[in-house]
């Protein structure tokens, strides 16, 4: 509709909704909050190499915070969905991925209780990730995470959110709590062997370039399972300048129990007082920044006779690739006499 001269009228039921939005434009905004928060939670993301233990150790250590009074939640972010499974002996827990994309499909919604369970105290849930060949374990870690925060992940009043994420992986969906500063702090889990500490240097690498961007996530140590007592894990935290928070023995009644899926950080046991420790470790720790060592350095933790590093390597030839001598041709540049 318009006025006779051509321009538009303005409806009585318009002009009242611009008086009621300017009115709500004038209204000032509440003054930001001083008072201190209600509620700080630690969110730590560990990291080591696939059958380091990881898994072993968060159940027990979450476990044992939550006995001590702790709220705590445990999220899986290993693509093999394992976690948890100690935690509820050896059952599956459905993963958020797999939830999620069900869900989807029959226009439901994921709520809590189709991801996330609970054990005497201690909440926990997996992220999952795609089918070997259908998917990138990376992608499915971020498209989790995006889920969580649709499920109000930032507005959970935990004292600990424990992410167990896979080491070996060095794609952005496995580093995103370092990238992202998405927890306060990282801790490595490692072992004896070159492999861990590989993996456990790697992490440490990714801290110390993301801090050097402007990012806040430190190293708050290493816990170090299946202890033979070697020591070159614990060489190597030292060289990196982090604590070493546990040293998990390696002895047959822990693997034993462990591999029942029995909960060996309980209080009154015989293990008790080591992941008692633990927790008290880990939530006092306060993020460094590491110094990530060379592959050298590395090497160097161990005998020559283990890592063969006294080896001297010898260029190949060209007789070698073909079984012939290298002909020499004539080059094609043209050369100029000097003027």
């Amino acid at each position: 509709m318009s006025t006779p001269n051509g321009a538009p009228t303005v409806s009585p039921i318009q002009i009242l909704r611009d008086v009621q939005l300017r009115a709500e434009a004038a209204i000032e905004p509440d003054p930001v909050s001083t008072a201190p928060a209600t509620k700080a939670t630690q969110i730590i993301a560990i990291y080591g190499k696939g059958g380091i233990g990881k898994s072993f150790t968060l159940a027990n250590l979450s476990y044992m915070m939550a006995q001590q009074g702790k709220k705590v939640l445990l999220i899986g972010c290993d693509p093999k969905s394992d976690t948890t499974s100690l935690l509820f002996g050896g059952k599956a827990t459905p993963t958020i991925i797999e939830t999620s994309s069900r869900k989807k499909l029959a226009g439901e919604p994921v709520s809590i209780g189709d991801v996330c369970f609970k054990r005497d105290g201690v909440f926990a849930m997996e992220l999952g990730g795609p089918e070997v060949g259908r998917g990138c374990g990376g992608r499915g870690i971020i498209h989790g995470f995006e889920t969580l925060e649709k499920l109000g992940f930032h507005d959970w009043g935990f004292d600990f959110v424990l992410l167990d994420f896979l080491g070996d992986v060095v794609c952005g969906g496995f580093g995103l709590p370092i990238a992202r500063d998405m927890c306060q702090k990282v801790i490595v889990v490692g072992s004896n062997d070159l492999q861990s500490l590989y993996v456990a240097n790697n992490v440490c690498s990714a801290v110390e370039y993301f801090r050097k961007l402007g990012g806040n996530v430190g190293v708050a140590g290493m816990v170090i399972n299946k202890d033979d007592g070697t020591g070159e894990a614990q060489a190597f935290a030292s060289n990196a300048g982090i604590p070493v928070l546990a040293a998990i023995p390696a002895h047959e009644d822990i693997r034993r129990k462990s591999a029942s899926y029995e909960i060996i950080g309980r209080p009154g046991t015989q293990w008790a007082p080591l992941f008692e420790q633990l927790a008290t470790n880990v939530a006092e720790a306060p993020p460094v920044r590491p110094k990530p060592q060379t592959q050298d350095q590395l090497l160097g933790l161990f005998s020559a006779e283990a890592t063969g590093r006294d080896f001297q390597m010898e260029p190949a030839t060209l007789f070698d690739m073909v079984g012939k001598n290298e002909i020499v041709k004539p080059t094609l540049e043209v050369v100029y006499d000097d003027a």
